[in-house]
């Protein structure tokens, strides 16, 4: 029986399709995030994964402030966390903004790092007694291990996630740029602090001698924040509930896959290592339509274009004598502005000035009549402003925003001006510098192009890697027995000893045989003249 010549048509068109289409590895997903802006990176992917064919459980707190309990993309599993750190984190935000704007005694500012200190080790506390409940709870453990997870994918800024990992004895893809004792690279790849500046230190990668003192300063207070603050919580429930016991630093070394938000058009060249993968900027995407209303506002500043201004998720307004400052320079420039602002009203405030509840940031930097971004300098939106490739006045206001904003300024891509240096005449100086200094949008624009000028997309290489591990049950291949030995080991201390002991022996033996002749023949001199 012979075939209709369409049919093989169809056949072969089927043949082609079925070759050139990506195969889809659909697995059970393990998603541990960190609330607030942590979760907006950590969404962006899950929705990927989901629209990839994944199945997704997240984990949440029962107090979450930003992670839904119910949502198209996953299924939650809520964890009881006891108290709410949400109002204690408003109030130490308050405290050191006003710190910031007024100074302080050395007093207060040692109080304030107190309470911050207490803020960071109470909510890894938290987390981890919340993760000992769920442990011991047989009825919830057997739910996790019927639900056959492929891999745990967590952020580990709060290291529970790793900690569970490890308990189900699954693979593990960290989405990470901060753990609980700083930046990610320093528990992985080799950090020199001779180069390599430490976060918090307001260092780059050109640092003098006394800088390397700063440097190596800074580090030791991450060392001993690991140490004494937060490690303890964790290794508690290592040697608790994990066999054999282990500490969550060894754990975070082990994973699988490091999902690294940064990359070296950011970030400053340093060593790496074959399981970090670089995903600096894969929330971006092309900038969409603004709704109509805003588009008409900004089409009506004409050729002068529009200023943006945000402080991020964390910060709904300045101080007021700020806010008041800010806002009569708005008042005084030809272009338009949107403020994301939810203060009181400042007087000031000009006509030609828009004050939001929410803006949709992403499409406002991605919009040609933008002209400059007025941020915090928080890793999301200096990652946006480098996309679109805008530049930003940053106001640093605390975490890692000096640092951020710093690498921009460096390149020549933004201005930095300190929250308590901030009035009307040093505002405005700084942002018509920005507006109007060509240098800053060219610097800026070229970082765009090296950006964007990568041979996979940063999301589609997260997807990658996060399938990969999913498909080869892990990725320990990848990762070096460096972490396993120990300190005078990994700096070849022992070698170095035992080669000065045999050097030294050597001579010593060599002095001695010389000594031995030379005694010898004497006796022999002197046996003669006898």
């Amino acid at each position: 029986m012979s075939l209709h010549p369409m049919c093989g048509v169809f056949v072969l068109l089927s043949i082609c399709l079925i070759s050139f289409t990506t195969p889809c590895y659909g697995g059970n997903i393990l998603v541990f995030p960190v609330d607030g802006s942590h979760w907006i990176n950590m969404k962006v992917l899950v929705e990927e994964l989901h629209a990839r064919g994944h199945n997704i459980t997240v984990v949440r707190s029962s107090n979450s402030w930003y992670i839904a309990e119910k949502s198209p993309l996953y299924t939650s599993f809520t964890v009881q966390i006891k108290e709410n750190l949400e109002e204690f984190f408003g109030k130490y935000l308050k405290n050191h903004l006003k710190m910031e704007r007024e100074g302080a005694s050395a007093l207060t500012f040692l109080k304030l790092t107190k309470d911050f200190i207490s803020m960071v080790s109470e909510g890894h506390f938290l987390w981890c007694e919340a993760i000992s409940e769920i442990f011991d709870d047989p009825n919830r453990v057997k739910s996790l291990i019927d639900a056959q997870y492929d891999l745990v994918l967590t952020d580990p800024a709060v290291s529970a996630g790793v900690v569970l990992a490890k308990y189900l004895k699954l693979p593990l893809v960290l989405n990470v740029r901060w753990i609980p004792s700083g930046e990610g690279h320093f528990a992985v790849a080799p950090s020199p602090l001779s180069y390599i500046p430490v976060p918090g230190s307001g260092l780059t990668d050109k640092m003098d001698f006394m800088q390397r003192i700063k440097n190596l300063f800074f580090h030791s207070i991450i060392v001993l924040q690991q140490k004494f603050v937060v490690g303890p919580h964790y290794n508690a429930l290592c040697d608790k509930y994990i066999e054999g016991g282990c500490d969550v630093f060894s754990l975070l070394q082990e994973a699988d896959i490091w999902l690294f938000r940064s990359d070296f058009v950011f970030d400053f060249p340093r060593p790496t290592m074959p399981n970090i993968v670089y995903i600096g900027g894969f929330q971006c995407k092309p900038a969409q339509p603004l709704p109509a209303d805003l588009e008409q506002f900004v089409q009506s500043a004409g050729e002068h274009g529009v200023i943006i201004m945000t402080l991020g998720t964390l910060v709904n307004a300045l101080p007021a004598e700020v806010a008041e400052e800010i806002a009569s320079v708005f008042a005084k420039m030809p272009q338009k502005v949107i403020w994301r602002h939810k203060g009181e009203r400042p007087s000031t405030l000009g006509n030609n000035t828009l004050i939001v509840d929410w803006m949709p940031q992403k499409d406002l930097l991605g919009h040609p009549q933008t002209k400059v971004f007025v941020a915090h300098g928080g890793t999301n939106g200096v990652q946006e402003a480098i996309y679109h490739g805008v530049p930003v006045l940053g106001i640093p206001l605390f975490f890692d925003q000096y640092d951020n904003l710093l690498r921009l300024q460096e390149r020549g891509a933004g201005k930095i001006i300190l929250l308590a240096d901030v009035n009307s005449q040093t505002f405005e100086q700084a942002l018509k510098e920005v507006l109007h200094q060509e240098s800053y949008r060219q610097n800026i624009e070229r970082l765009s192009r090296l950006h964007r000028d990568q041979p996979i997309a940063p999301m589609d290489r997260a997807v990658f890697w996060v399938e990969y591990v999913m498909r080869h049950k892990g990725a320990p291949h990848l990762c070096t027995e460096a972490y396993k030995m120990p300190w005078y080991s990994y700096y070849c201390v022992d070698v170095m000893v035992f080669l000065l002991s045999a050097a030294a022996v050597l001579l010593l033996s060599t002095l001695a045989i010389f000594r031995f002749l030379c005694c010898s023949r004497k006796r022999k001199t002197k046996d003669k003249q006898h």
